[in-house]
């Protein structure tokens, strides 16, 4: 079942690729000369709130996540928790910000746990006896909760309400931070799943070790690509 929700996880992040990019936003063009600078977040609330059209509240493409939410015919728009206006969008992207803010901050809780459990994985390799039996039980609870971090992190970027336009063109390091996304959530199911076949084939554990580092590596320059 574990490795299922794993799977079904990467599934979700490869195909929030093609629908959102960024909380950037743009005005209409034709609601503004063309030589008017970018407008703030707060500039872009204030024109929501003056948009009739209900065709330009929402992205045309949506992650499946998003679109069971947000979507004009979503679970919140059917329960009338958030209805699909301009002042509602209005406070979706508020929403939308903190969601990214704690988003970020999950990045770096799980970033932590990473670390320690490399520490513990390192020492794990070379213990005997009784350390062996200590080191191993951290080892275990810190996947616990590396688990339960990556995975709450990973919940917070698939359900925030999505942005007003969808992607931009070009190389972003949005793009960059979700192409490494993809790397390490591979690395997560390839080293949970080695992780529980050990025990009974040792010989697969340089395997888990590699899965490991490369998990790391990836997750820690996805969290610079969005920090530099």
């Amino acid at each position: 079942m574990k490795y299922i929700i794993f799977v079904t996880l990467l599934w979700l992040e490869v195909g929030s690729l093609q629908a959102q990019d960024s909380t950037a936003v743009r005005r209409d063009s034709s609601r503004a000369p063309a030589a008017e600078p970018k407008s703030s977040d707060d500039d872009l609330l204030a024109s929501l709130s003056d948009s009739t059209d209900k065709q330009e509240l929402l992205p045309h493409k949506m992650i499946f996540t998003q679109r069971v939410f947000w979507g004009p015919k979503g679970l919140l728009r059917s329960m009338k928790v958030a209805p699909l206006t301009p002042e509602g969008r209005a406070k979706e992207l508020k929403v939308r910000r903190t969601m990214l803010g704690m988003h970020q901050i999950g990045g770096f809780v799980t970033l932590a746990g990473f670390i320690a459990q490399g520490l513990l994985g390192a020492k794990l390799y070379n213990a005997k006896g009784q350390e062996y039996t200590d080191t191993k039980k951290w080892h275990e609870r810190t996947a616990t909760y590396i688990n339960i971090a990556y995975g709450t992190t990973l919940a917070l970027s698939l359900t925030t309400p999505p942005p007003v336009v969808g992607a931009r063109k070009g190389f972003t390091t949005i793009k960059l931070h979700k192409y490494l996304a993809i790397v390490h959530l591979t690395g997560m199911v390839t080293t949970n799943i080695l992780a529980h076949m050990i025990q009974s084939n040792p010989e697969l554990k340089p395997y888990h070790r590699a899965a490991a580092y490369t998990t790391f590596g990836a997750y820690a320059a996805s969290i610079v690509s969005l920090t530099f």
